[in-house]
């Protein structure tokens, strides 16, 4: 009855982040884990361990009231009971599916307070990972050069026996979130042989672009998905260089600069005859009006 009218409170409640922390805690498998949280037993109201798993609904483990009382919840691996003025969670012969987010909740006069967030890392055995390098290009590039960038993926070529796919992304100096720009998909030619079968397999991916500009400038990133992983490279930050007043533009921009020059010498050209024409007319009336004044004078 105690677990429906939690439940339910927890449907209902608002909720604040008071005075709350945050932990990660790092395990083995079988290991045994307790994780507590302050009661305040002067007060009367609710507390609650959850479980919250990637993907899922949070999950009620066990509830007691703030104030002393001797609730117990019992699974067989997980136990939560109150303690001196602590609410318990126990969880013997930890697995790997235990790996999740716990957080204790305490719910008084229907206002809902989070407390001790704990971050529970399971580690099992760990896979064998690639580790991926990125190198840029030495020499200095100018708009209008072709780059190429490099991503080397070092890996056991023992254990490693999953395809891999390069993905590239890029992330322009304007830009929050990086973008894909290029996938790769490994076709094995892109390996190194090696001699010795216990040496490190060495795959070479290379992205190319010709006739790049200024907005190609950014940061480049590859990242590699093999064995259910992935990892991304360290970075490529790609500045290009100027190389004059004319190096900032692209092509079209210098071809529309030259139109428009173009088109303001005629204006001028235009312009200036325009003036002459309008000066002389302007001189010739002039003389017409003296000679006129001198005949009738005369």
């Amino acid at each position: 009855m105690l677990i429906i009218l939690c439940i339910a409170l927890l449907l209902t409640a608002g909720q604040c982040m008071d005075d709350q922390s945050f932990v990660t805690k790092n395990v083995h498998p079988g290991e045994d884990v307790t994780l507590t949280c302050s009661r305040r037993s002067n007060l009367s109201g609710l507390l609650f361990w959850i479980r919250v798993v990637a993907g899922n609904l949070p999950e009620v483990l066990g509830a007691t009231y703030t104030f002393d009382h001797a609730t117990v919840n019992k699974t067989p691996r997980i136990t939560t009971k109150q303690g001196t003025g602590t609410f318990v969670l126990h969880i013997i012969q930890t697995q790997l599916n235990d790996t999740a987010f716990y957080y204790c909740k305490e719910v008084i006069e229907l206002k809902t307070t989070q407390w001790n967030i704990t971050f529970l890392r399971v580690k099992g055995p760990e896979p064998d990972i690639p580790v991926v390098i990125q190198e840029l290009p030495s020499a200095p590039i100018y708009p209008g050069d072709s780059v190429t960038l490099q991503c080397s993926v070092l890996s056991d070529l023992q254990k490693n026996t999953c395809p891999e796919d390069v993905y590239w992304f890029r992330a322009g100096m304007n830009e929050t979130y990086p973008s894909v720009i290029y996938v790769h998909r490994s076709s094995g030619d892109e390996c190194e042989r090696q001699s010795d079968v216990y040496s490190p397999r060495k795959c070479v991916y290379n992205f190319s672009k010709n006739k790049i500009s200024s907005s190609d400038s950014g940061n480049y990133y590859c990242a590699v998905a093999t064995c259910g992983h992935i990892i991304f490279g360290n970075g490529a930050k790609l500045n290009i260089e100027s190389n004059g007043f004319f190096a900032i533009y692209t092509s079209s921009d210098l071809q529309i600069v030259f139109l428009l020059c173009v088109v303001l010498a005629i204006s001028l050209m235009v312009i200036a005859l325009l003036s002459y024409m309008i000066n002389k007319k302007a001189y010739n009336v002039s003389n017409g009006n003296q000679i006129s004044f001198i005949l009738i004078y005369t």
